[in-house]
């Protein structure tokens, strides 16, 4: 009886932590194992952050409405960032970033104050650095090319505890070994590097007007720039001495943009197709993957994401109106077309 009673209690103790370990190995909540589908609306309407499963079986038009009803999400949603269990969205027309659990996408909190514009964040040691546009040029306000900065926020208290002036314009940020990288497409020929133990900008890196996206991978970073009367080209600086190597396009790819690096390859668009080269390459494609049909006069290829062996495009449409999504495999077979918010610009993986 007594070796009765062991063995019972020992399978079920084998069978709690067995069924505990399968759980802890489950979704975490209801947005879980998807993608997030940022629209970024007008000034009228608002944003929307739309969801797909990872299957493409589940899709949720307006997740941010669907989970918090009575919150207004706010104006020209710009980009989403992570940090451990939370997602913030950054309304850049209403200088605010919403604090939501990235797996049920309910309201934490929201960073209100010590924000102009704000564009993309990143996260470092309990702190985000989200790049702000401030005021923009113009003939009565020429320090408009000026007075951009980084707000440092304090992810604790979701307070913005000091700023790093840029001393130009900042847009895209990255950060690779304790350092952040700056690029802004217009008015802006270097790669900014920010010390964040100093908060104080280092040497700049001059790689030339129109630097956009970027992406480090092996200590390079790769950022694919466009300006009026010059070919285009991917720049790619070795960050360990900020040595400078390129791949120019020929003039066919003038204004090639959306450079996004997956699997060892690096894609690139220009108006609705889709190329790719090895990341080692030294001369670029001319033979696009696939193109894509759009009516959009301004919105082509408005969001742009390789990941998880699929190719993801968001057409701006109108800004209007609802617009599409379009998941692709590999070869530029298309998987699913989705209807989503008002222009949708990017796409972020909750894995």
């Amino acid at each position: 009886m007594k070796l009765t009673r062991l063995f019972l209690l020992a399978l079920s103790a084998s069978l709690f932590v067995s069924c505990s370990n399968d759980d802890s190995d489950g979704p975490k909540g209801v947005y879980d194992n998807g993608v997030f589908i940022l629209n970024e609306g007008n000034f009228t309407d608002g944003g929307s952050v739309s969801f797909i499963s990872d299957d493409l079986n589940t899709f949720t038009k307006d997740v941010y409405k669907t989970v918090n009803s009575s919150d207004f999400v706010g104006k020209y949603l710009q980009n989403i960032f992570f940090d451990g269990d939370k997602a913030y969205i950054i309304a850049g027309g209403s200088n605010v970033i919403n604090v939501v659990d990235r797996y049920s996408f309910k309201l934490i909190a929201k960073v209100e104050t010590g924000l102009a514009a704000p564009r993309y964040g990143v996260v470092k040691d309990g702190k985000a650095y989200v790049t702000n546009a401030n005021t923009y040029w113009s003939k009565t306000n020429p320090a408009g090319n000026t007075d951009d900065f980084i707000a440092v926020i304090n992810l604790s208290t979701n307070k913005v505890e000091t700023t790093i002036p840029l001393n130009t314009t900042g847009n895209h940020i990255e950060i690779f070994n304790n350092k952040l990288y700056v690029t802004e497409p217009y008015n802006n020929d270097k790669l900014l590097v920010i010390n964040p133990t100093t908060n104080k900008l280092e040497t700049p890196v001059t790689i030339g007007y129109g630097a956009d996206t970027m992406e480090v991978k092996d200590g390079i970073l790769y950022t694919i720039r466009s300006s009026y009367g010059e070919r285009s080209e991917i720049v790619k600086v070795k960050l360990s001495d900020n040595s400078i190597t390129k791949i120019t396009f020929p003039e066919s790819l003038d204004g090639v943009k959306n450079l996004d690096i997956y699997n060892n390859k690096i894609y690139y668009t220009l108006n609705t197709a889709v190329y790719a080269i090895d990341y080692t390459a030294t001369t670029a494609s001319t033979t696009p993957i696939f193109e894509y049909s759009s009516t959009s006069e301004y919105g082509k290829m408005y969001g742009f994401a390789v990941n998880d062996d699929r190719i993801f495009i968001a057409d701006g449409g109108d800004f209007k109106s609802n617009s599409k999504a379009y998941i692709y495999n590999l070869s530029g077979t298309l998987q699913k077309e989705l209807t989503v918010g008002v222009g949708p610009n990017g796409f972020y993986f909750n894995d």
